[in-house]
């Protein structure tokens, strides 16, 4: 009997970083393993990570191009939905492993429940106030299966209706890696990127969806202040979603001497980078989910993160918060705190291919029905 396929479906390095450890995991296990690649992967303004998946040993890798700079979202999805459903038309897999909350998750999302292919949501049930809360609850009621990070997370899937024996609380993927060795030192890290600072904070701040018309005034206030605290900083590119450019225009403006700009960066190189950091800023879920984990203080910045998680290594406040920020800055740079293991040890991929293990985990209907009524 042939291998059970699994596909995993990823468009963003954020994205990759949760599923490689599963993949790894299931792959170990003895699943076939292979990657629909998308998205920002196939855009060389962000590193055309696409490469970083490929380095995944004995993996089938499938690319498809879904976007051109600029075009918006409803058109990425619509795009996105017509190649999926091609590729599983002529490949079709034994079960799609599908992540969070972007616009190609929901695309492969619709995709399979509309052919009934067997799917997985990796962390549903999560908050953030923002477009991407919606589309993650979306996709909660389309696949099958949920690998959620948190109690909280379960009892929001459990809310919508989900039945339980179809939920299971594993953790979040992308602290496995965390837990572990990076596998590279500081140094490597820093002579890779040329990164030439030895006591730098991290700041990622992506675009927020619903505030595209104010997103450039928020990146220019709060880079305002980390330029006036005369720290240094590794900028970590934001992603592609609209308002975008407004951030890179503030991002071009900043003194090179003092930030360091990376597109993007290999993961168990970020996770070195993040172990060393004296600060995390910015509206990343890093920033609210791995940094506590590590014990890194961190500021998130408006809304992105709104009500995810919450921390005592966690401060919140506005871009315009000149206060605030410069408080962060002076009061949490390079303290450290216990580590956070709200959203697990860093056993999530165990816990996932322990369910797929399971034969019933494969016999289960696909057709859903609203538990509790």
């Amino acid at each position: 009997m042939s291998a059970k396929r699994l596909l995993f479906v990823t468009g963003t390095r954020a994205d990759f970083g949760k599923l490689e450890p599963l993949a790894q995991a299931a792959q170990q296990a003895g699943f076939a393993v292979g990657f629909f690649i998308t998205g920002m992967h196939m855009m060389r303004r962000y590193g055309e990570t696409r490469l970083e998946v490929k380095r995944f040993p004995g993996a089938e890798f499938f690319e498809f191009v879904n976007q051109r700079e600029g075009d918006a979202q409803d058109f990425i999805l619509s795009k996105t939905i017509l190649g999926f459903s091609d590729f599983v038309h002529e490949h079709r897999p034994d079960l799609v492993v599908i992540h969070g909350d972007r616009v190609e998750a929901l695309a492969a999302s619709i995709v399979c429940a509309m052919k009934y292919i067997p799917s997985a949501h990796i962390e549903g049930g999560e908050v953030s106030g923002t477009i991407d809360e919606s589309i993650r609850h979306c996709n909660t009621k389309l696949c099958a299966a949920h690998f959620v990070s948190s109690e909280g997370a379960k009892q929001r899937v459990l809310a919508l209706g989900e039945s339980p024996e179809n939920v299971y609380n594993i953790g979040s993927p992308e602290l496995d890696t965390h837990a572990r060795p990076s596998g590279v030192t500081l140094a490597q890290v820093k002579e890779r990127y040329a990164i030439p600072f030895d006591d730098y904070g991290i700041v990622i701040f992506h675009p927020v969806t619903s505030e595209a018309s104010t997103i450039g005034a928020q990146a220019q206030a709060l880079f305002e202040r980390l330029e006036a605290s005369g720290r240094n900083f590794v900028v970590i590119a934001p992603n592609n979603d609209p308002g975008t450019e407004d951030i890179f225009a503030v991002l071009g403006k900043l003194p090179m001497d003092r930030f360091r700009q990376i597109p993007s960066m290999r993961f168990n190189y970020f996770s070195e980078l993040m172990k060393n950091a004296s600060v995390m800023v910015g509206n990343s879920s890093a920033g609210v989910r791995e940094a506590p984990f590590l014990g890194v203080p961190s500021l998130d910045v408006g809304t992105r993160q709104n009500r995810r998680a919450s921390s005592a290594s966690i401060n919140v406040c506005s871009a315009m918060d000149h206060g605030q920020i410069d408080r962060f800055l002076q009061d949490s740079w390079g303290r450290h705190f216990q580590t956070d293991t709200t959203f697990g040890a860093g056993h999530a991929a165990a816990a996932f291919v322990d369910v797929l293990k399971r034969p019933e985990f494969w016999l289960k209907p696909l057709q859903k029905a609203f538990a509790g009524d």
